[in-house]
């Protein structure tokens, strides 16, 4: 049964790990690289993400840039930011592509902390879907005979206590989004 509960720590650590990358490529006010690095170029008939064809830098307050490496990946890149979807107008200088953030709308805000909240409590449900399959297993177990009753009792502590972990660090990551969302 312990192999089956350090599974089950790994996949909602897996969970966390996950929400959190899914909350560094959404824009907030604050630039990040992580916004356009796996943006995909095609590069002599290649699919490379930008951070594989220049260095990505921040320019405070909303500035990120793009030093390509290879001035023929200037152009590919160009328009791949174009076609991203994020709504941003790249400024070619030289070989460095200039992306300047736009302070966003109220409105934009309101929708980013929906798509944000949202985002939160899908990863909220993963893990609640992942406590009833260990629950399952340890019902199970005790079914079997494998496991009796004070060592269930134990088992369900634990897990409660891996969910309540899990579900602190998703509201931590939440609120941490939201406050950067509005900065």
């Amino acid at each position: 049964m312990e192999s089956e509960i350090k599974e089950f720590e790994k996949q909602l650590g897996e969970t966390c790990k996950k929400l959190q990358e899914e909350f560094a490529t959404l824009r907030t006010n604050r630039p990040t690289t992580k916004l356009v690095e796996d943006i995909k170029a095609d590069y002599y008939g290649q699919f490379m993400p930008l951070k594989a064809l220049g260095t990505i830098g921040i320019n405070p307050p909303r500035e990120i840039t793009i030093t390509v490496w290879d001035k023929n990946a200037l152009i590919p890149a160009q328009k791949a930011i174009e076609t991203s979807g994020l709504g941003l107008t790249p400024n070619v200088d030289g070989a460095t592509i200039r992306l300047v953030l736009p302070a966003l709308t109220d409105e934009r805000r309101a929708e980013l902390v929906r798509l944000v909240k949202k985002t939160a409590e899908e990863a909220k449900i993963r893990v609640r879907l992942s406590r009833e399959d260990i629950m399952k297993k340890i019902k199970d177990g005790e079914e079997r005979g494998t496991v009796n009753e004070s060592e269930k009792f134990k088992l369900k502590e634990r897990v409660q206590k891996i969910v309540d972990g899990a579900n602190g660090e998703i509201d931590s990551l939440l609120d941490k989004k939201v406050g950067e969302i509005n900065e």
